[in-house]
């Protein structure tokens, strides 16, 4: 995403066309577009050929660029558990492990970095109807491995706002739930996760089309993206106006929820009844 979104500013800045800069590479407009949304491998060759047609001489700033195209190609880590994944999500796990920030909303369930393992793996379980245990537990290991991000140092900001019936939901046995509430409850406390509790009591809310993921990025070649995530499939929405929407939605959802201190008491509560 950051090569393609540099490749699309150099040709914007000469006035470039996506059907001439596809013509000059031997292939569609299309695919430029592809390129620049980050969407596709970079062949070095079709790079260097943009960068003489954007007129980029400068030998430095065309080492640079065509050394991001040899890292946009490597495959990341989570490619190794591409097999028990649907086809849309290594693409969002690539994107939550470059964000800065993620904020999310989630209704059905605990959001993925905040579940424990037997929590994820009753979930899981339930998704993943007829796989094999080995299928299952390879699917567990992602979750978890996702999670280090959190732990280590420079890790991403985490806001989240959780529905209160996710908390409510049953996964897995009593055992189960109470270890995962008082695992929110303790990692709630570290200071990159802001975690906030959407009681029933406060009735409708911005909320009301579903669980959401906005991923922000340092770069600021990079814009935010939305996740959204189907049964069938998933939307990756990064249009200004898309975004700001989500980002109003979560504004609210934020200012209507009780705090991070409230919201620790009120998990409290719910592990005290469990």
């Amino acid at each position: 995403m950051l090569l393609g979104s540099q490749l699309r500013r150099l040709r914007e800045a000469r006035g470039i066309t996506r059907e001439a800069a596809g013509y000059s590479i031997r292939a569609s407009e299309s695919k430029i577009s592809r390129m620049e949304l980050g969407r596709v491998s970079f062949k070095t060759r079709d790079v260097e050929d943009l960068l003489t047609l954007y007129g980029i001489t400068d030998e430095q700033e065309r080492k640079s660029l065509l050394s991001l195209a040899r890292e946009a190609n490597v495959a990341g880590w989570w490619h190794s558990y591409s097999d028990v994944l649907p086809s849309w999500f290594p693409t969002y796990v690539g994107l939550e492990g470059a964000a800065s920030l993620i904020r999310a909303y989630e209704v059905q369930f605990i959001h993925g970095l905040l579940q424990t393992e037997a929590y994820a793996r009753a979930v899981v379980r339930r998704g993943m109807k007829g796989a094999s245990e080995a299928d299952v537990e390879k699917r567990v290991a992602l979750r978890l491995e996702r999670q280090k991000y959190l732990a280590d140092d420079g890790g991403p900001e985490f806001h989240v706002v959780l529905d209160e019936a996710s908390l409510r939901r049953p996964y897995g046995d009593r055992q189960v739930m109470r270890g995962q509430l008082q695992h929110l409850i303790e990692i709630s406390e570290r200071p990159n996760i802001r975690l906030q509790i959407m009681p029933f009591g406060f009735g409708g809310h911005s909320g009301e089309s579903g669980a959401f993921t906005i991923l922000s990025f340092t770069e600021s070649d990079l814009t935010d993206v939305v996740y959204l995530e189907q049964l069938t499939s998933a939307l990756y929405l990064d249009k200004r106006e898309d975004v700001g929407q989500y980002e109003k939605a979560l504004k609210e959802l934020q200012q209507d929820s009780p705090g991070p201190d409230e919201s620790r008491d009120l998990l409290r509560g719910l592990l005290q009844l469990s």
